[in-house]
């Protein structure tokens, strides 16, 4: 069997398995549940970028112009977004998890699922007896327990709704009406198991339903999730499963999203509060460092086919690909030249990204790059840019720079091979055409 033969084959057994996990109902939830964060994420961090631009001439400016505390007074803003992400992602992806099913009420079972989420959020008290929710179990820290509760709780309110466990209201009771009866009783008997939960964790040395999620699930993940190692695997599969047509970047991210969010927060707080910044491996560490030009890295090789392919039709696509490649969208190149299922130029889409971690990652770690400020810069920024602003150094920018140099020189020979491939199949068939 010939190599080609061999990979059809292969990719005839992988397509149905990743086709499946790519519509799982949960996975689209998790990724479009937590689309519903990101806006608040990139408005909160224009904000932290305006109180923390690195330029002392611009921060001297504005301390006059505005005073000593002008920056906690923009930062207002910045914790107004980045302090209830963990309360909106419960919504959104209980929301998308919900609205996937026959007969639910979506709104109902997010509403649910936010009732659930905050009873288990223990509230402080101070000397005078006044109580109040701490934000940051709103926010990053929980995002993971946003994840968990989202999914679990929606489930289970499915499940009593498919049961029928709801009050039946006549055709004539308006439609909001009749929805909001229909989930009483899976609502109470949810809200009377969490509270059941919450009751018995109390009795225990953890204390809090946080605490148990933080020590059993979460630390873990964000122990692997923060590594080196973690990073290296997540790459991988974000671009082997593109090799085969499937959006990887959405089936990793809706699994690490809650992760490298938590850890950019992590980053944004540290930086607040003028501390030394303490995760690399964030989502602005993969967007900005490692997928910028795309996924697989693409952007020198669109570069090449633009203006090195002595191929017309290489040449064409490099046209059609190298402006949107700039903006972090390779989907013409990975389609077009094509990057699916092709063997040879399947190795170098997997080695730089891998490499880009590598070379990124140890920049970071010794100092010589700083470390992601926590900003969201919106995915679309053109490299640079995006560099500098993730950074807030001009050796952010630097990285992208050696990494797109790293990865034109490992490219580049396989560029040869399709483009030498690709001028021979047009020579036939210009012969072919000459001869009829």
């Amino acid at each position: 069997m010939s190599d080609n033969n061999k990979t059809n084959a292969f990719a005839e057994k992988l397509m149905p398995i990743a086709g499946k996990v790519a519509s799982s109902r949960h996975l689209v939830a998790l990724r479009d549940g937590f689309a519903l964060v990101m806006p608040l994420i990139i408005i909160g961090s224009v904000f932290m970028i305006i109180s923390q631009f690195p330029i002392p001439a611009y921060l001297n400016l504005m301390s006059s112009l505005f005073g000593a505390d002008w920056q906690t007074t923009v930062g207002w803003a910045t914790n107004a977004t980045f302090s209830v992400i963990g309360m909106v992602a419960v919504i959104g992806i209980s929301y998308e998890l919900a609205k996937s099913y026959e007969g639910i009420d979506a709104l109902s079972a997010s509403m649910v699922s936010l009732a659930s989420f905050m009873l288990t959020i223990p509230l402080n008290i101070d000397k005078a007896g006044a109580a109040w929710v701490p934000l940051t179990q709103l926010g990053s820290m929980g995002l993971f327990e946003a994840l968990l509760i989202g999914l679990f709780i929606t489930d289970a309110f499915v499940w009593m709704i498919h049961k029928n466990w709801q009050f039946k209201m006549p055709d004539t009771v308006p439609p909001a009406v009749g929805h909001a009866f229909s989930s009483l009783i899976p609502g109470f008997v949810i809200i009377l198991g969490m509270w059941l939960l919450r009751l018995g964790v109390s009795f225990t040395d953890f204390k809090t339903i946080p605490n148990v999620i933080t020590v059993i699930v979460a630390q873990p993940l964000n122990v692997v999730g923060g590594s080196i190692f973690g990073a290296l695997v997540a790459e991988f599969f974000v671009v082997f499963l593109w090799l085969f047509g499937i959006h990887g970047s959405n089936i990793v991210g809706g699994i690490m999203a809650p992760i490298w969010l938590g850890k950019m927060t992590e980053n944004a707080d540290a930086v607040k509060a003028h501390k030394a910044i303490p995760n690399i491996a964030t989502q602005q560490f993969f967007d900005n460092f490692v997928h910028f030009g795309g996924a697989g890295e693409t952007l020198s090789l669109a570069l090449m086919l633009m203006f090195l392919a002595k191929s017309e039709n290489l040449s064409a696509i490099g046209k059609l690909a190298g402006v949107p490649g700039l903006f972090n969208i390779n989907e013409p190149i990975i389609f077009g030249f094509p990057i699916v299922l092709n063997p040879v130029i399947a190795i170098p889409f997997v080695i730089v990204p891998l490499i880009s971690v590598i070379t990124t990652y140890h920049a970071m770690k010794f100092g010589w790059v700083g470390k992601p400020l926590g900003v969201a810069v919106p995915w679309t920024t053109p490299p640079l840019i995006s560099g500098y602003l993730a950074t807030g150094k001009i050796s952010g920018a630097v990285i992208q720079l050696v990494n797109l140099a790293i990865g034109g020189a490992i490219y580049y020979p396989f560029f040869k091979i399709a483009d030498r491939q690709a001028l021979q199949q047009e020579a036939e068939k210009r012969a072919q055409m000459a001869n009829k």
